[in-house]
């Protein structure tokens, strides 16, 4: 027995520590996903998107839904996405007495921005003392409408295109301002479907109701003490400003949620092929939904109409969201930090600097850089013979496939999911999949770069017997190139900022309507029409806007 337990003894005592040890498995490649897209997608790290592939600009603009700060910038909103407002929800409607509106009219979600609408229609030269604001509650879930961008704002060059094309099949400069128009015409089209609203971006969010007597009641009516006309004003405007930035960032407003299952988008190469040309050679600030063709917006109308009515209860389950936002949450920052790197790196800290930036790269990709995954030099099989494109990458081939296929693979294995995909899911399933795909292949890129040039510490180009001293400036420009393609692609907003940071006494703003100044309805300058961001001071002295 004693002879028994000291053996015992002994293999505990060697094998345990050994067990504790981390270990770095060879998987041969069992964490890529099943090779689900191998008849239709071309795996060679050199071949970059399609020129038209528009699903980037699907990604952002679903990533951008309901955020201040994406949709001031992009104006031009290119999404219909049905949603609802839930109960307990505070809705404000400034006006000239304390009635309840018998016909639809305008509510907002922060009581900033109705107060610029709140008045005494008692009042005989507009100098009041007080203003009418009432809040409204709702009570039972409402079915709303939104058009994204800043859909509200009664501007020329396409904030209101979508709206106008779906009610009066053209877009009319001449009737920005029919605001009453443009709402009952909402309001009729949206009947037969219970639609009980829409919501829209002015200079912040506002949900347009059709009908006060039905999923809302009045908490309050309040005769409030207002502001005086002229300058005395500003210091309103800029509490107008100031709330509307709550909702700049993500996760945006969270008072009206949005059913991803049926969003439409007018960059929907299936849906709207006719706006491909309109778009070819032209920045982004000047895409627009004006020019569709009269049989694509006849196949937008029947679409909607289909989405309208179909059940509550559709969809793959799939968190949409939350999955989009996993992909910029997971990158933005990064990205931004490795353009810094790349930008403040000269020939004289380049040796010192080549390393940092490799390590960036490394750390973006170490959930997906397999064991197996090693240039020829270090690898002790054929591992990459198998790879016949792609050059000297073909050994990191694995590497990009599972960083391009993760996030989505359970959905693709998934024939149950699969089944239960609706038109809108299977469009941001191609959107989150291309363009996470394309961050993958760029990275890898220049990740391998890195290792050719002999500046990643864990896979060392000493073992190559016929590496030579590394020239690192070419490789520099590479990264360059790379890098400042891949970001100019994806244009996230979230990128988009005042630099340097504002003091304390300011604040980021970009150039909101309406208020351009004067004649803003007129303004042609560059920074209304291409709104870029600047600090603007909060108190007074104020800022010109």
């Amino acid at each position: 027995m004693s002879l028994v337990l000291s053996a015992l003894v002994v293999v505990v005592f060697i094998v345990l520590p050994l067990a504790c040890l981390p270990r770095q498995i060879p998987l041969q490649g069992l964490g890529i996903p099943p090779d689900f897209e191998s008849l239709t997608l071309d795996w060679n790290l050199e071949t970059t998107p399609d020129p038209n592939w528009s699903g980037h600009l699907i990604f952002d603009t679903v990533s951008s839904l309901l955020l201040h700060w994406s949709n001031t910038r992009y104006r031009n909103g290119h999404n219909i996405v049905p949603g609802s407002v839930p109960i307990g929800t505070l809705l404000y409607h400034g006006r000239g007495d304390n009635a309840i509106p018998t016909f639809p009219g305008w509510t907002s979600t922060n009581p900033e921005h109705s107060f610029t609408f709140c008045a005494d229609s008692t009042s005989k030269d507009g100098s009041t003392a007080g203003c009418w604001q009432l809040t409204f509650v709702v009570t039972r879930p409402l079915r709303v409408l939104y058009f994204d961008g800043a859909s509200g704002a009664k501007m020329e060059n396409g904030p209101m295109d979508a709206q106008d094309l779906l009610l009066w099949g053209g877009v009319d400069p001449a009737r920005r301002m029919d605001e009453r128009e443009r709402l009952n015409a909402l309001c009729a089209l949206g009947k037969d479907f219970g639609i009980d609203g829409y919501a829209r971006m002015e200079m912040d969010f506002e949900v347009m109701l059709c009908d006060f007597s039905n999923g809302v009641e009045l908490l309050s009516a309040d005769y409030l003490a207002a502001w005086m006309a002229g300058p005395a004003r500003e210091p309103l405007i800029l509490g107008t400003i100031v709330s509307a930035s709550w909702n700049s960032r993500h996760p945006g407003e969270t008072r009206v949620h949005l059913d991803l299952t049926k969003l439409i988008s007018f960059y929907d190469t299936s849906l709207a092929p006719s706006l491909i040309p309109e778009r070819e050679g032209k920045e982004r600030w000047d895409h627009r939904v004006l020019g569709i063709s009269a049989p694509d917006l006849a196949v937008v109308k029947t679409r909607l109409q289909d989405v309208l009515a179909s059940g509550t209860n559709m969809g793959s389950g799939v968190d949409w969201k939350t999955l989009f936002r996993v992909v910029v949450d997971r990158y933005a920052d990064r990205l931004e930090t490795l353009d810094h790197l790349l930008a403040t790196t000269t020939t004289d800290n380049l040796p010192e600097r080549a390393p940092i930036i490799q390590t960036e790269l490394r750390l973006m990709l170490t959930p997906y850089i397999l064991y197996t995954a090693r240039p020829h030099w270090l690898s002790s099989t054929s591992n990459s013979a198998s790879y016949v494109y792609g050059g000297n990458e073909a050994w990191a081939l694995p590497v990009w496939r599972a960083c391009a296929t993760r996030h989505t693979a359970h959905i693709h294995r998934n024939s149950g999911v699969q089944s239960r995909l609706t038109s809108s899911e299977r469009l941001l399933l191609g959107a989150l999949d291309g363009t996470n795909r394309e961050i993958c292949r760029v990275l890898v890129r220049m990740w391998v770069a890195g290792v050719h040039a002999g500046v990643d510490t864990l896979l060392p180009r000493e073992a190559d017997p016929s590496a030579s001293t590394p020239v690192l400036s070419p490789t520099l420009d590479q990264w360059r190139t790379h890098a400042h393609s891949l970001i100019s692609w994806l244009d996230w907003s979230a990128w988009v900022k005042c630099r340097p940071m504002c003091p304390a006494e300011e604040m980021c703003y970009l150039p909101t309507w309406p208020y351009f100044g004067v004649n803003e309805w007129d303004r042609k300058d560059e920074r209304w029409k291409r709104p870029q961001p600047r600090c603007i001071r909060k108190f007074r002295p104020y800022s010109v806007l």
